[in-house]
Parts: C-alpha cells; sequence; structure tokens
C-alpha cells in the first residue's frame, strides 16, 4: 500500500477529557494515541485535533441534545474542562485544532479548506466515539476524496459492538479504506514490514448479532506481508 506521507495529515477525533461517555478500555487507546502521534512528528506528519464543543448557553446545540438540571448541556460543555484535549496527548503550539458543533470533523468547520491547502490526500485517523463522530468523519473525508486510513485501536466506543459495528460499517463502504492497529501503523511510517486490512469490494464483511466478533477478527488476519514503501501517488 502506498502513502505519501509528504501528502499525509493524522486527524485525531474528539480526544477530549469528557469522561461521561465511559469509553472502553480508554488509556490504551490514549497510550496508543500517543505512540502513533509521536511517530507522525518524526516523519513531518501534520498533527489535526478536532475538539467536540457544546456552548453552555445552548446556542448552536444539536436537537435533542441531552441538557442537566440546571439547563446546560451534560457533554462538552464549554464552561468545562470536559472540552480539553487530555494531557497525555495535548497539541504542540505548531498543530492545528478544530472546533467543532456537530459530529463530523468536516461538518461546517475549516477542516477540508486547511487539508486541502497543505496538499492532504491521506487521512490517518483515530479517536472517540466509533459509532459517532469518528465514523460521520470517516464517511465525510471519503465524501471529499480523501484516502483514509483508519487504526481502529486508537478508536474506542461506550461499548464493545458498538464499536465492533462501526468499524465493520466503514469497511464495508469506505471504498478505498485501510485498517490499521496501531503497531501496524508505526512500522508502516517507521520503514518496517507491516500488516492491514483493506477493501477490496463492497459490504465483504456482512455480519450479524451472533457471527460479529467472528467476522471483526478479519480485519486482524494476516494473508500477506507488506514491506513499507516511499512510493508516492
Amino acid at each position: 500500500m502506498t502513502l505519501d506521507t509528504a501528502k499525509t495529515a493524522l486527524v485525531i477525533i474528539d480526544m477530549q477529557k469528557e469522561s461521561q461517555f465511559g469509553i472502553q478500555g480508554q488509556e490504551q487507546i490514549v497510550r496508543q494515541t500517543r505512540e502513533v502521534i509521536t511517530e507522525c512528528r518524526k516523519n513531518n506528519i501534520p498533527i489535526i485535533y478536532t475538539r467536540h464543543i457544546n456552548r453552555n448557553d445552548r446556542v448552536g446545540l444539536s436537537k435533542q441534545e441531552p441538557l442537566n438540571h440546571n439547563n446546560e448541556p451534560v457533554f462538552y460543555n464549554s464552561k468545562t474542562d470536559a472540552i480539553d484535549i487530555i494531557d497525555d496527548i495535548q497539541p504542540e503550539s505548531h498543530d492545528i485544532v478544530i472546533d467543532k458543533y456537530r459530529w463530523s470533523g468536516f461538518y461546517d468547520t475549516h477542516l477540508d479548506l486547511l487539508l486541502k491547502s497543505m496538499g492532504i490526500k491521506h487521512i490517518i485517523l483515530g479517536g472517540v466515539v466509533t459509532d459517532g463522530c469518528v465514523m460521520t468523519s470517516v464517511f465525510d473525508a471519503y465524501f471529499r476524496d480523501y484516502q483514509v486510513n483508519l487504526v481502529k485501536d486508537i478508536c474506542g466506543a461506550t461499548n464493545e459492538g458498538a464499536h465492533m459495528s462501526a468499524i465493520l460499517t466503514m469497511a464495508n463502504w469506505i471504498y478505498n479504506i485501510a485498517i490499521f492497529d496501531a503497531d501496524e501503523m508505526i512500522k508502516k511510517l517507521s520503514g518496517q514490514t507491516y500488516h492491514y486490512w483493506e477493501s477490496t469490494y463492497s459490504d465483504q464483511l456482512q455480519f450479524t448479532p451472533e457471527n460479529i466478533r467472528d467476522v471483526f477478527g478479519r480485519l486482524d488476519q494476516k494473508p500477506q506481508t507488506l514491506q513499507s514503501d516511499t512510493e508516492h501517488n
């Protein structure tokens, strides 16, 4: 698989201090995200963070956004530290932070403008939640003709089923997607032999409630060994 690092950006979706979702395996997700960020910095790959924000005064809230007893947003309240990026993966001064008011990182933001101005063709992407802001951002990236490299173990949801079903939905319908684990993405970026899953045709990972774990496991099957390369699109 060809990935021109000069035309690649890492997009981290909503890795914020908001804790009320109860993301499954969050500590490991943060640790692996930090490792991917470190490798991207070594390769001079731009780091872009999104922050979801719900204004405390309720201006611009999504319809039926949950409110607390004070009639303020329950999640990502702009008056709390819930909107801040997690300390272990804090942006550096030259990184880009995109504030958003809907799930997708592309909806009514300048993310697309910035990516195109930098000549980005490939996006490495992870974050939370898998079945919400991550999935909508991935679909919107695809609709804007970016090639998406989803790092599935730096994504997280409130439960295993939600995470797996969202990953498989993206695998089935994002025709140019490649799916990595964090250590395999790091191997690719560092020029080592790596493994990944790549879409070859639509709806190839059909799943049911009974077989979802087995189908999800196909993403980790390694039928071929690939050597990282420096080819450019």
